[in-house]
């Protein structure tokens, strides 16, 4: 798993976001919204901080669930991260 938490915070730097990322929490929150969603696409929003919110589009099936993309929405600035690229 560290793995992917490291590969999450490459492509979120890659995206040009300059603050501080965690690839575990920001897995945990994203897992989080999957929870005990049924099958399907979701588009998700979680507000981190009144400046930081992430978001995004994601499909779940069954007990997992594929991000397609997250846009990390601080201030007035919007980092867009594809996961599919």
């Amino acid at each position: 798993m560290n793995e992917l938490y490291k590969l999450i915070e490459e492509k979120i730097k890659a995206a040009g976001y300059p603050g501080e990322i965690d690839g575990r929490e920001f897995y945990n929150d994203v897992s989080d919204e999957a929870d005990e969603k049924e099958n399907g696409d979701y588009i998700f929003l979680i507000k981190k901080t009144e400046e930081l919110m992430y978001r995004g589009c994601m499909t779940i099936i069954d007990d997992q669930f594929d991000l397609h993309y997250v846009d990390i929405l601080e201030g007035d600035n919007t980092y867009h991260v594809d996961f599919d690229a």
